[in-house]
């Protein structure tokens, strides 16, 4: 999230904690074991943290979900290119997420404003929601409930980059429909891509007759081919994302606000 200067919003370690749902400790054991670089000091040497910050935090956690020990977690991010912005950061989260289990967690709406670090109307929770950083729970806001009695399943690592996207000028009909873009085109690749593994590879390879231990191999492959999937069409998405970016606002590598992307 940025401010109305365009400036990025800067955290203090105790903002930072409480839009990570994190403590303050946490980020302090991080940042000596090198997860975290350090913060920007400003007056009185206060530090500053930063979306990237916060991002890193996000798939830190989602490693941890994973079950990567603290020595793993520190290899996967050393190979990180040192530049990464915020939000390839956030892919790179939502690539790990894709073959965790379950990654959210319930949460109270004062929690959830807590942890988008600003107040949340119902047209937001309505936008966050579609874009799937969060779902109300059944039974939950009903009539006579105030909203402080609302809860609501929440995608930590999400929330804080629905939460930016929020401040794009675009109505709840218009990530709707984005939405169900996504979705259609996301399951005819989906299927597309299971008829074609099914046909070429499964298919032959079963005919075959093969040792029924070699046949659970397969299996077992094949279920450990999502992330890799998952990595490949986030990869082609970008670059189909940006060449059509280019296209239509301009030459480079600038967005419609004229920033890098």
């Amino acid at each position: 999230m940025a401010t109305e200067t365009g400036e990025p919003d800067l955290l203090t370690i105790d903002e930072l904690a409480a839009r990570a749902g994190v403590t303050v400790r946490t980020i302090r054991f991080y940042s000596t074991r090198g997860l975290l670089p350090p913060p920007a000091l400003g007056p009185r040497r206060v530090g500053h943290y930063g979306p990237g910050h916060l991002s890193r935090l996000a798939l830190i956690e989602e490693l941890q979900h994973q079950g990567l020990t603290l020595a793993a977690i520190e290899r996967y991010l050393r190979r990180l290119p040192e530049d990464l912005s915020a939000h390839d950061l956030a892919i790179h989260r939502g690539v790990v997420a894709s073959w965790v289990p379950d990654g959210t967690e319930e949460i109270t709406h004062a929690e959830l404003e807590r942890r988008a670090g600003r107040p949340l109307t119902e047209d937001d929770i309505a936008k966050l929601a579609a874009m799937d950083v969060l779902e109300r729970r059944p039974g939950t806001g009903g009539p006579g409930e105030p909203p402080a009695a609302d809860r609501f399943r929440v995608d930590p690592g999400l929330l804080a980059l629905g939460t930016q996207l929020l401040a794009v000028p675009a109505p709840l009909a218009t990530v709707l429909a984005a939405r169900t873009v996504l979705l259609d085109h996301a399951r005819a690749t989906a299927q597309e891509l299971t008829r074609l593994f099914h046909e070429e590879v499964w298919g032959p390879y079963e005919a075959r007759e093969t040792d029924p231990a070699e046949v659970e191999a397969m299996k077992s492959l094949s279920a450990h081919m999502q992330p890799l999937v998952v990595q490949a069409l986030v990869t082609a998405f970008q670059r189909a994302l940006r060449e059509e970016l280019r296209r239509t606002y301009g030459t480079g590598d600038d967005g419609p606000d004229g920033a890098a992307d």
